[in-house]
């Protein structure tokens, strides 16, 4: 990944377009803020505040690449999670392949920062979007872009709209087996999914390459469902490779695997046997560089083989207690603005203290609810809790707490921060 794009963020200015950054910093570059490591608590950050653990970030890159190459997958993790060009540089080198995005916008953001392997886990029937993509990749023979289709109908929109942009490039292409009935995307019968290889197969601009999904929608998920439709998928890719429909790829791309089954995609990708082409056996996990303190602690894939290790929640949100109004509530000033709350709500973990800045476990505290810009905060008696205290909180949900700072202070155990996380929403 080119350092260009990337110290090009390290030199925007701070300022009041960027959360909970010290008002004295207005004017610093990134870089420059960064290399004063300032205290999260003490150095003018105003709250609510968002902290990025640098520790938990590091553990959990490793850990997601020692998995990969373990289980002989390529990874390209979801770049939604974050969208985040420093973290996709951190994940590319330890090994990635690419980086997943869901839509063109994503795409747009990782090709401004270099990204050459882009795999786009939806089925992309805007003409703009397709003129656009068109244009990358007659511009760059370099650039590799796969993406999903899952309907005859969006192959002929495809088709059209890459034949109107002139484009001189096949898009690669790989046919969506949905997970079921009540799923999400994908069409639903192997037979269905035959079609639009058919229909693929009858253009030039787009080229088949391989099937995908995501097993995270299997209805009433479970090991066996999710197994036993990863297994179709697998099938799927089999016939299709019996039938030459993957004679002009240079590999067969087999694609699945969020945050919370992945344990299942090494398992069934491991039974895949020879096909015609090198198959590329690609996991798209994406929420494990923060983790979380809620959905995915439960449902992490490493509580089910604690052998493999153990993700880290690297997320903390700081708020601080502006009203306590009664015994039994207060009020913090974060709310549906700064915290994920589309899952779980925030879980309140400390509290540092307005006066003596000791941190203590945040006992007979919890969230009950958000609102625009408040937490609602339930209190028991043992509570100890006033105005002026600062609440560290986990979120849940990684997906929808990146998407609310443009700007992430990365911040070690001692409070230190250590350097800022450029999100693009």
């Amino acid at each position: 990944m080119p350092a260009e794009p990337l110290g090009q963020l390290r030199h925007e200015r701070v300022d009041h377009r960027f959360k909970a950054l010290p008002p004295d910093a207005d004017g610093l570059t990134v870089a420059e803020l960064a290399a004063e490591r300032r205290s999260l608590f003490t150095g003018g950050f105003t709250t609510p505040v968002l902290a990025l653990s640098a520790e938990s970030v590091e553990h959990n890159l490793d850990l997601l690449q020692t998995y990969s190459e373990r289980h002989g997958l390529v990874f390209a993790p979801h770049g939604k999670t974050s969208m985040s060009p420093q973290l996709f540089a951190r994940q590319l080198e330890r090994g990635a392949w690419g980086i997943t995005v869901a839509v063109p916008h994503q795409a747009r953001v990782c090709r401004a920062h270099g990204i050459q392997r882009i795999f786009l886990a939806n089925e992309v029937v805007d003409p703009a979007a397709l003129r656009w993509l068109a244009g990358e990749l007659d511009r760059d023979p370099d650039f590799r872009f796969v993406c999903y289709a899952d309907s005859v109908r969006g192959v002929e929109l495809m088709d059209r709209a890459l034949t109107d942009a002139g484009a001189r490039r096949p898009v690669e292409v790989v046919v969506e087996l949905g997970a079921g009935d009540g799923a999400r995307t994908g069409a639903r019968t192997e037979a269905e999914c035959a079609a639009v290889a058919d229909a693929i197969a009858a253009t030039t601009t787009l080229k088949l390459v391989g099937v995908a999904g995501y097993e995270g929608e299997v209805p009433d998920a479970d090991g066996d469902r999710v197994r036993a439709w990863l297994r179709r998928l697998v099938a799927l890719a089999g016939a299709f490779d019996r039938d030459g429909r993957f004679a002009d790829s240079p590999d067969v791309v087999i694609s699945a695997g969020g945050s919370a089954w992945f344990d299942a995609v090494a398992d069934v990708f491991a039974e895949i046997p020879a096909l015609s082409r090198p198959v590329l056996k690609l996991l798209r996990s994406g929420a494990y560089v923060s983790h979380d303190d809620g959905h995915y602690r439960h449902l992490t894939p490493f509580n089910r083989v604690p052998d493999e290790g153990a993700l880290q929640p690297a997320f903390r949100l700081w708020a601080q207690v502006v009203s306590r109004p009664g015994p039994g509530q207060a009020f913090l000033n974060a709310g549906k603005r700064d915290a994920a709350y589309d899952l779980d709500l925030p879980e309140a973990q400390v509290v540092r203290d307005a006066r003596t800045g000791e941190i203590r476990p945040a006992d007979g505290i919890e969230i009950s609810g958000l609102s625009d810009q408040h937490g609602w905060v339930r209190t028991t008696p043992e509570a100890d809790l006033e105005v002026g205290d600062w609440v560290g909180m986990g979120l849940s949900h990684p997906c929808t707490s990146f998407d609310k700072w443009q700007l992430i202070p990365v911040v070690e155990a001692d409070g230190t921060v250590t350097d800022f996380i450029r999100t693009f929403f």
